[in-house]
């Protein structure tokens, strides 16, 4: 059973040549300057507003290394206290096929604290499949020897992205394996019931573009405790704060344990906004590409 291509077409490009050449494109205008990834941050809005952001945390990713790719996208539609797998074997993309690893899927399961999203849920959720043809461009010259971990995050206390922190943690500090962290930044505006906006830090885009630095700031720390509180403070509508918590607990987990862990280092590559906001009555939703190397 396959989980389709159900945003293709609208979000993003579904002729396969067409699709190819853009992503191409993208990948080709990033630097590599932050790699070999272990973990990276990238948007999953439609590929006109961030396709070119994601490129530049998709150019740090070394191909020839990776054998499994857990991908953390939050759940826009579903309301989900944990963290739940896919029911399918494959998703599909215009380029080619991605197949799911039923061996990580059992490991996880046997954790007992993963449950499984229903095929519907699946296919309305955007948060893991805008980042499908990426995964799919990347490792083409390796398509058949590699697998992907779609895991869809719920809204987690801290206590649960600790917990989930502690299961990823060991995924994590094998070279292997690459994560994908699904987020997008400040989603600002009326629509999204959200306006902070502080005017000694310029326009309202300026404000914007100070907060989410800020954020970013703290998310290089790798401090999960740190970002908790930014969130506390700001209430910055970052919808993969809690994919994000998760990995910065991975990653804490790993630097106590001295696992791995002692010379990590996030870097943000690349920062962008869907509009510059001027006045109360705009909107604008922010984009963030970040990798995570093992030194």
């Amino acid at each position: 059973m396959s989980r389709r291509a159900t945003h293709a077409g609208s979000w993003y490009l579904s002729s396969s040549r067409d699709l190819n050449k853009q992503l191409e494109n993208w990948l080709n205008a990033a630097e590599l300057t932050h790699g070999p990834a272990r973990a990276i941050i990238a948007p999953h809005a439609g590929y006109s507003y961030c396709g070119a952001c994601s490129a530049f945390a998709y150019r740090q990713i070394s191909p020839v290394v990776v054998q499994r790719i857990f991908i953390l996208g939050p759940s826009h539609n579903v309301r989900l206290p944990g963290c739940a797998l896919s029911t399918v074997q494959k998703y599909r993309t215009p380029l080619y096929d991605l197949q799911i690893d039923s061996q990580v899927y059992a490991e996880l399961d046997a954790t007992g604290h993963f449950e499984r999203m229903n095929i519907d849920v699946d296919e309305e959720e955007h948060s893991i499949e805008m980042h499908l043809p990426y995964i799919a461009k990347v490792m083409q010259d390796y398509k058949d020897s590699f697998t992907i971990i779609p895991v869809l995050v719920g809204s987690l206390s801290a206590d649960r992205e600790a917990l989930y922190g502690r299961i990823f943690a060991r995924y994590l500090a094998d070279p292997q394996n690459l994560f994908i962290i699904s987020s997008d930044f400040c989603h600002w505006g009326q629509r999204f019931r959200y306006t902070f906006y502080d005017n000694s830090w310029g326009e309202i885009y300026q404000s914007i573009t100070k907060l989410d630095k800020n954020a970013m700031d703290i998310i290089e720390t790798l401090n999960p405790a740190s970002f908790s509180e930014y969130l506390k403070k700001y209430g910055n509508t970052i919808c993969g704060r809690h994919p994000i918590g998760v990995l910065l607990q991975a990653a804490s987990y790993l630097q106590k344990s001295g696992t791995n862990g002692q010379n990590m280092s996030m870097k943000f590559l690349k920062y962008a906004q869907s509009s510059q906001c001027m006045s109360v009555s705009d909107s604008s939703v922010s984009y963030a590409a970040a990798s995570l190397t093992f030194e």
